[in-house]
């Protein structure tokens, strides 16, 4: 019997907030695109989110059969990430509440990241639910970054998680192999499931036409998306451009976290240091179907994140027939087909990186032909493969009996 309805839990982060702001990035995305998809698939998907503002009611219809939940839990208003572990508790009992007045009957649990995964293993006793987890990062991953140590508590509470996870979804095997070898996560319990761009938005284009409706007439132009942190290596990437004449970076995306606003005042020190702050546009978070200009109009996109569960700024980038250079991590290495779509560096010397960069700049044949298999391959993933894949798995998941906690 097809599954008709569930109950997707993303508590720190909205779905219909905007990426590259706060803690938005590519797991709103995520969710959001990944509901829509079940939704027009005939899924009831209800998202359900910690509210942030005063203003927002406590139900938004993004489009009919998805909804998304503003749950009250602590104060109305932003609250750091590290914090939110001792919202747990309320943001549970609130949502048990709306569940069961919502006017649906939920046959599954959807948690994204851990904080989620925190909320849905509590959910999943109390009301006899299947629990499936997706965890977009990991601790012990991140542990080995350059922001050290992650929140107290992360690395046990993810591990309760997947001992009692009735399925883990992994973006790439990469990512389920490290379920397996860091956690000892069952691997009958770990399917992969890539994540998808959506191909109406994101499709190749004239680039000069798409720089002249930026307004950007630029020259020669780097591309770096994302939220401006130290795990995704925007400095890394200004190293590189002090290496190559006649270029600029173009930098969409907004401080991100506790270290966020200092990343950023850090980066344009390095860059002025470096004497390449007016080569440097810093451009704020943009709608996100308003980025597949921003890729048209690059030559090269960089991806020079420390650590990468899938990569969906490299996906996009590729749909869009701009090829991508990036850090050869986790997911980035499936998208990335070196020396056929892109090119993977190794390691985190700038110089490698520019020479890279620098290969595709002057050599314009080779990165059209490299942007148009991009492009090429970038059609093996779409959301709506991803979601009728998880509506297969939750459809088998929803009639075997729940996992016990071990």
């Amino acid at each position: 019997m097809p599954v008709r309805s569930l109950a997707v839990l993303s508590m720190h982060t909205s779905p219909v907030a905007q990426p590259g702001v706060g803690d938005g990035g590519g797991m709103n995305i995520y969710v959001r695109s990944l509901a829509s998809a079940l939704s027009r698939a005939g899924v009831g998907c209800d998202v359900y989110t910690r509210a942030e503002h005063p203003g927002q009611p406590p139900v938004v219809t993004v489009e009919p059969n998805f909804r998304v939940f503003n749950v009250p839990a602590g104060p109305v208003g932003p609250v750091p990430k590290e914090r939110l572990p001792g919202l747990v508790d309320e943001f549970t009992e609130a949502m048990l509440s709306r569940i069961r007045s919502c006017g649906r009957d939920y046959e599954l649990l959807h948690a994204n990241y851990w904080l989620s995964g925190q909320v849905a293993h509590r959910l999943k006793h109390e009301l006899s639910l299947p629990m499936v987890a997706t965890f977009h990062t990991l601790a012990l991953v991140k542990n080995n970054g350059p922001t050290g140590e992650e929140v107290p508590g992360r690395v046990q509470g993810e591990t309760d998680i997947i001992r009692c996870a009735d399925l883990i979804l992994a973006s790439t095997r990469d990512e389920a192999g490290l379920l397996d070898s860091l956690y000892g996560a069952d691997p009958d319990r770990i399917e992969v499931l890539p994540p998808g761009v959506d191909h109406r938005a994101f499709s190749p284009g004239n680039r000069e036409e798409a720089r002249v409706r930026l307004g950007h007439p630029g020259g020669r132009v780097l591309l770096f998306v994302g939220r401006i942190q130290p795990l995704k290596g925007l400095d890394l990437a200004v190293r590189a451009l002090a290496e190559i004449d006649d270029a600029v970076l173009w930098a969409v995306g907004g401080p991100s976290g506790a270290d966020g606003p200092a990343e950023l005042e850090r980066v344009q020190k390095l860059a002025a240091d470096l004497g390449v702050a007016e080569r440097l546009l810093v451009l704020p978070p943009r709608p996100h179907h308003e980025l597949a200009d921003y890729y048209r109009a690059a030559d090269v996109c960089l991806v020079p994140s420390r650590t990468e569960s899938f990569g969906l700024v490299a996906l996009e980038a590729a749909a869009c027939g701009t090829p991508v250079v990036a850090a050869s991590v986790g997911g980035l290495r499936s998208i990335v087909v070196d020396g056929e779509t892109g090119l993977l560096v190794e390691g985190r010397d700038p110089l490698e990186w520019a020479t890279a960069v620098a290969l595709l700049l002057d050599d314009r044949d080779l990165a059209t032909s490299m942007g148009a298999r991009a492009s090429a391959r970038s059609g093996r993933w779409s959301w709506c493969m991803t979601a009728a894949r998880l509506r297969r798995l939750c459809s088998d998941l929803v009639e075997r009996t729940p996992v016990t906690c071990s």
